[in-house]
């Protein structure tokens, strides 16, 4: 199964608005600078947050985004899930009905049992997990921001796709 980049640039964004925007609201363009992506797809993801109950926004001069729950509460399996659009890796465990051997198919059940795997996983791991992850990396404190030098921290996080290549 691959991950799209609607899940890998909507993550990058949930963590830069966890890191960046402990204090304050975080600006999708601050956002899309910081990651080096599209305004315009950040702002379709962020819909798709806000719809999910994961990110409040707030309009005016000092408006932006921040995390609608406590970063604790926030579990990637969730994020993922709600920016794939469903849990399923493949079509017949969504919708029986689309495979004429629905009930006798042998794999079925593997490809079931192993997207609820990946998805146990993925909800095994916080925002706040992943704050501190990245916090260790950068030398960070992992507490809320005190230093305004937070309010510039680049997310890096190693995209699979460009790892590979």
């Amino acid at each position: 199964m691959r991950i799209s980049t609607r899940s890998r640039y909507g993550l990058r964004m949930v963590l830069d608005i966890a890191v960046n925007g402990q204090s304050s609201p975080v600006r999708i363009h601050d956002v899309a600078a910081r990651q080096g992506l599209s305004v315009k797809y950040l702002e379709k993801l962020i819909r798709i947050l806000k719809d999910h109950g994961f990110i409040l926004s707030k309009r005016g001069p000092r408006g932006g985004h921040m995390l609608a729950l406590p970063q604790e509460d926030l579990h990637i399996g969730n994020i993922v899930s709600a920016l794939e659009g469903d849990r399923h890796i493949i079509d017949c465990t969504a919708d029986p009905q689309c495979c004429e051997a629905q009930n006798s198919c042998p794999t079925r059940k593997l490809w079931d049992n192993a997207a609820r795997s990946m998805f146990d996983t993925l909800n095994a791991v916080s925002v706040a997990d992943m704050v501190k992850e990245i916090s260790r990396a950068d030398g960070l404190p992992s507490g809320p921001a005190t230093d305004p030098t937070l309010s510039e921290t680049k997310i890096a996080m190693a995209d699979p796709v460009d790892a590979a290549s």
